[in-house]
């Protein structure tokens, strides 16, 4: 396209492949030329060519063109829309393709799918892995997995899972072993937990990300809301849509180190309004929250009556002797669903070892918890030799307090990813008290770009540096992008270098130097 004289960006080719945007109309026969195909299928995914219909889109394109340069209120191209969407006045039903002589539908993906979106493994990583394809070796500060970059899992929990192996190999209790659910429960004791609970008030999933998407289930029905933050995880936001909800994202202020913005909250709540999402610490930015904070939080569900579900997964990375409460211990009057598990803590992710608890005012849900043990027993179980992990995990040595302490890799690494990244010039970034993740601010003054997305193709092209834009984490502006401090000090300083080069440029291509 550039060679030809239409330049599209990198960041309108990855939403026209995703279906999400299209490509300027204006761009549509050259589009067409190159791909060797028709404009009709670029408009409604047509494998016939029939030269009425192609002519009467080249008149259409052609005289959009000709709109877009003489008539002075035609100052916006108007997109075109990928063949996964609906066009014009174009019927939305399946089309009809011939092939072979036999009539094809367009197989689609479901409508429920429309507004979900996981950008940490979308168009950007299918790009890296295109390119480490061809033999390119990608630093990727994308993803918190923390099995790629040398930290290991204690030896003590592979051993007991490998010892109990013979006792995994059928289903489970559908809600998970007995053992592994107690040694939950005395975990929340021990952290001062007010309810009185039982095992059966705890499930194992195949990571939190399955609990996430199984409590959005039973939650929400069409048009229902949930409050998350912003940023947030994403998969918080992509469950609540693909249950049929809606998403409200509550303001987290980077000028009081991302804490949640109460007033913000409360002016979100309405009558569809079902529950408050809490990520302590948080995914993407690295905050923690005070016990202050997070009682303001429950007085605002309170009144409200509203489910809390805090994601706590995090609970355990935490510096500078910082100490984190578990939501499920400051109240026993409002509904708290905790979600917590082992792939961060004790770098196992691979196990898909995570759990929910139920606890506090409990007497009102009991068709809700319902809900949740009957999606519970249609997955069967959660992976019972991942299960096994979970007693030895809860008890003795926390081997991640040797890697966040002065002394250890991960602090070292957050002390040298965040004074690099705040000594770039119109980059800032706060401080991260938990997790491995930190949230850096472009200037907009000094980096005036309209797609973060597309600001991060163009790292990735050309420094061959993987990270995830801002808007990812449902952010609402193009000004932040994530950063994971995972990397040894070797790798993650050779990354800092490549960050300096990469905005230095982008500096004289703005003029902003």
């Amino acid at each position: 396209m550039t060679a030809a004289g239409a330049k599209v960006s990198r960041g309108a080719i990855s939403n026209w492949e995703r279906g999400t945007n299209g490509i300027v109309s204006s761009k549509l026969p050259t589009l067409a030329r190159i791909l060797g195909c028709s404009e009709g299928y670029l408009l409604r995914g047509e494998l016939k060519n029939e030269a009425a219909a192609d002519s009467d889109d080249l008149a259409s394109s052609t005289k959009q063109s000709e709109l877009s340069s003489t008539s002075p209120k035609a100052t916006t191209a108007q997109p075109i829309l990928s063949p996964n969407t609906t066009s014009f006045n174009h019927d939305k039903t399946s089309h009809n393709h011939s092939i072979n002589g036999h009539a094809m539908n367009t197989i689609k993906k479901s409508d429920k799918l429309q507004n979900v979106c996981y950008d940490i493994r979308g168009p950007l990583l299918q790009t890296a892995n295109k390119m480490e394809a061809e033999g390119k070796r990608i630093l990727k500060l994308n993803v918190g997995n923390p099995a790629p970059f040398g930290l290991e899992a204690p030896h003590e929990i592979l051993r007991d899972v490998a010892m109990n192996l013979s006792e995994a190999t059928g289903y489970s209790d559908s809600q998970g072993i007995f053992s592994a659910r107690k040694a939950i429960l005395q975990y929340y004791q021990s952290k001062g937990l007010l309810s009185a609970v039982d095992v059966r008030d705890v499930y194992l999933g195949n990571g939190v990300s399955e609990l996430i998407v199984m409590t959005m289930q039973a939650l929400m029905n069409d048009g229902d809301e949930v409050l998350i933050p912003m940023p947030d995880y994403p998969l918080w936001t992509a469950a609540a849509n693909l249950a049929g909800g809606t998403a409200v994202h509550y303001r987290c202020n980077e000028e009081d180190n991302w804490h949640p913005d109460i007033e913000d909250i409360k002016s979100k709540i309405t009558s569809k309004t079902k529950g408050i999402v809490v990520i302590n610490p948080n995914n993407p930015t690295g905050s923690l929250y005070s016990d202050e904070l997070l009682k303001q939080i429950i007085e605002v569900a309170k009144e409200h009556n509203l489910i809390i579900m805090a994601d706590e997964i995090y609970d355990r990375i935490l510096y500078d002797d910082n100490v984190h409460t578990p939501m499920s211990t400051l109240t026993d009057e409002v509904l708290v669903l905790s979600y917590n598990g082992l792939s961060k803590s004790h770098r196992i992710a691979g196990f898909r070892s995570g759990w929910m608890m139920v606890s506090g005012r409990k007497q009102h849900a009991a068709d809700f918890i319902e809900g949740l043990d009957m999606l519970a027993s249609m997955r069967l179980c959660s992976n019972v030799q991942g299960q096994y992990a979970i007693q030895t995990a809860m008890g003795g040595h926390q081997s991640m307090q040797d890697l966040t302490s002065e002394s250890g890799r991960l602090y070292k690494q957050r002390e040298m990813a965040v004074s690099r990244l705040n000594a770039i010039k119109g980059i800032s970034c706060t401080m991260p008290q938990g997790a491995f993740y930190c949230f850096p601010k472009m200037d907009p003054e000094v980096y005036p770009i309209t797609d973060d997305m597309d600001f991060m193709m163009d790292l990735l092209v050309e420094e061959n540096v993987l990270m995830v834009q801002g808007t990812g984490f449902n952010w609402d502006k193009p000004d932040h992008f994530r950063l994971v401090f995972l990397p040894n000090l070797l790798d993650l300083e050779n990354a800092m270098d490549r960050l300096d080069r990469f905005f230095a440029k982008k500096r004289q291509q703005f003029g902003t130097e």
